[in-house]
């Protein structure tokens, strides 16, 4: 911690911080679930309804997210935690007018380009759970991680919600397509982010931790992407959080993307978006709970239960056939295991690293985890196409067991206690 600040100041500026990052989680979430639960209906609108590519909306987000990941954390590592949100959340802000005007006049490529900017505020979203450890002590940094996420929690839910509203709003006003509004509000959910950024994130919490300073000194080399992926090579709990991350990214995002198009599909296009709200209560309601379990139980824990959520989730999912009963349960435990393997792997990795690589391993771990996300996301489509909604839902449970098989490999070989 910084010497210029007491312990005192210290508290108040960490208190002070999880309340902004908080406030622009809410709305950046609704922006977010927003866009998701709409974007596969639009690449319908513009592709035809029997088109494989419904996946690729959430894929390309989160590929934007991927390829932004890395750059804001060096933004972060460089100037500090506020100016890599504010970047993040501006581009966000262009690219849900960029991708309304792709949907608005159905030209696929504008559409595109704007999906890849709007998942700018997904990466500056997921950064910010690391700016709330910042100055955080190691026996709470799971549960400082998990405020920022139960954020997420009332912008998620009321999100998809707000999404018949926003179309009949676009739609009488100003004569849009029914899926334009969406992207166009959820454009102006992360001007507020940027807003309360910009004026209340004050001091920066990573220059208050000596962070900032212990990163971009110019007597320190600039670490390298190869850099980085050394440390992660020699850390076997850091391999652990990355495939902690990486393998519950993928899982989620590639049964929560089809499942909108599977219900559409069978004709229950009207449940999805309660479907939806009930997974994204998963993935953030239950978050202080699991934080604090995390740091009270250990990481390795967390993760583990993560991967047995997710594969019984997976199963429901693979069992529901066309009736969308049993989507709700599964969708739900699908966005608790997410939770699980996110919370217990992003803490793991910020114990893992020394202070002077954290936040460009930050930045690196959450590039591969959309990156890979992303890939899920957008092969999600094709692979329904070709052998259906079950079979899609059989390799998410591959993907979970995987896990847990990594997870006890390292429980078994580790000769320090689970709870670091």
């Amino acid at each position: 911690m910084s010497a210029t600040y007491s312990a005192d100041e210290i508290e108040s500026i960490q208190s002070n911080t999880l309340r902004v990052l908080v406030a622009s989680q809410i709305a950046g979430s609704a922006a977010l679930a927003a866009a998701v639960t709409v974007g596969a209906f639009v690449m319908q609108d513009i592709l035809g309804q029997s088109t494989p590519w419904g996946g690729a909306a959430s894929a390309t987000v989160t590929m934007g997210t991927a390829f932004m990941a890395q750059l804001l954390a060096r933004q972060m590592n460089q100037h500090g935690r506020r100016r890599g949100l504010q970047l993040g959340y501006a581009f966000a802000i262009f690219g849900g007018l960029i991708a309304g005007l792709g949907a608005e006049t159905k030209t696929l490529w504008v559409f595109i380009l704007g999906l890849f900017l709007f998942g700018n505020g997904q990466a500056a979203n997921l950064l910010s759970r690391y700016a709330a450890t910042d100055l955080a002590q190691p026996s709470k940094r799971g549960a400082a991680m998990s405020r920022i996420l139960f954020a997420s929690t009332f912008g998620a839910v009321f999100g998809p919600l707000l999404i018949r509203p926003a179309e009949e709003l676009g739609m009488s006003l100003f004569g849009w397509n029914q899926y334009t509004g969406p992207w166009v509000f959820s454009g102006v959910f992360f001007l507020t982010s940027l807003i309360n950024t910009t004026l209340r994130l004050r001091p920066d919490p990573l220059e208050v931790s000596g962070g900032l300073n212990s990163q971009a000194s110019p007597g320190l080399p600039k670490r390298s992407f190869k850099d980085v992926w050394r440390i992660f090579k020699n850390s076997n709990d850091g391999r652990v959080a990355l495939a902690s991350m990486v393998i519950s990214q993928m899982t989620m995002v590639a049964v929560m993307t089809m499942t909108p198009v599977h219900l559409k599909s069978h004709d229950h296009e009207t449940v999805s978006a309660y479907i939806i709200s009930l997974h994204i209560v998963g993935m953030y309601a239950f978050s202080p709970l699991i934080g604090k379990f995390s740091d009270r139980k250990g990481r390795h824990k967390t993760i583990m239960i993560g991967a047995l959520l997710l594969m019984g989730s997976t199963v429901l999912s693979a069992l529901a056939g066309d009736s969308p009963a049993l989507l709700f349960p599964s969708l739900w435990l699908l966005g608790i295991g997410w939770s699980f393997g996110l919370i217990g792997g992003s803490s793991l990795l910020v114990d893992s690293v020394a202070t002077e690589s954290r936040v460009r391993v930050q930045g690196a771990a959450d590039l591969l985890m959309s990156f890979f996300g992303g890939t899920a996301g957008f092969s999600s489509g094709f692979i329904r196409k070709a052998v259906g909604f079950h079979w899609l839902s059989n390799l998410g449970t591959v993907l979970s067991a995987t896990l847990l098989v990594i997870v006890l490999i390292r429980l078994n070989r580790s000769t320090v206690p689970v709870s670091e």
